[in-house]
């Protein structure tokens, strides 16, 4: 029989699988419900976030949920978006930024979580690490090749660079990205939460 969410929640919340290698401990931040339609996979927390608990709590939160076309009160509606990053805690500062992703957390948590998503119509795959692992063999050897190539894996999937304010030089050389894929991702954003709020209504 499958683990109830909450349950799930619960040990999720109290995992301690990579404790040794987290300067701050283990903050697990996640965000999910069984109605999210869509499902937003990025990197690890940063340091605000772990803080507050709250995922994209800072200023790539902003950029992204400008990106998407929505606020504060749907984007941390779990109802609508469900958020598991490829590691769950802070993992510390390297020496040009936080240090990748604790590489068990994925493996050990993704896989149960997603047996809780039936309704996921559409999934985010924010930076390389995320787009590494859920495009094994289909994306290409840089993470501008691979969001240059969105239109491969829409509209299921569609891979993103990381909305952090030190990609303004990014966003800068690859004007197509605002031109062209932020309309589209704006777009099926809405049309998948204006979907979801009819089907709730009726």
């Amino acid at each position: 029989m499958t683990e109830s969410l909450d349950k799930l929640l619960v040990r999720v919340r109290n995992c301690q699988i990579c404790t040794a290698h987290l300067p701050l401990g283990p903050r697990p931040v996640v965000q999910i419900a069984r109605q999210a339609r869509i499902v937003i996979i990025g990197q690890a927390p940063g340091l605000k976030v772990h803080q507050t608990g709250l995922p994209w709590n800072d200023a790539s939160g902003d950029n992204l949920r400008s990106w998407l076309g929505v606020n504060r009160e749907q984007f941390y509606n779990p109802e609508l978006f469900a958020i598991m990053p490829m590691g769950f805690c802070y993992p510390g500062k390297g020496k040009s930024g936080d240090l990748p992703p604790r590489p068990e957390c994925a493996p050990a948590w993704h896989r149960q979580l997603w047996e809780q998503l039936p309704n996921i119509e559409l999934t985010l795959l924010i930076g390389r690490y995320a787009q590494r692992y859920y495009l094994a063999g289909e994306g290409y050897a840089t993470l501008t090749e691979t969001v240059r190539n969105w239109q491969q894996y829409a509209p299921a999937r569609i891979p993103l660079p990381h909305p952090s304010p030190r990609n303004r030089r990014w966003l800068s050389q690859n004007p197509w990205f605002t031109e062209t894929l932020l309309p589209e991702l704006k777009a099926r954003t809405q049309a998948l939460l204006a979907n979801q709020s009819h089907d709730f209504s009726g």
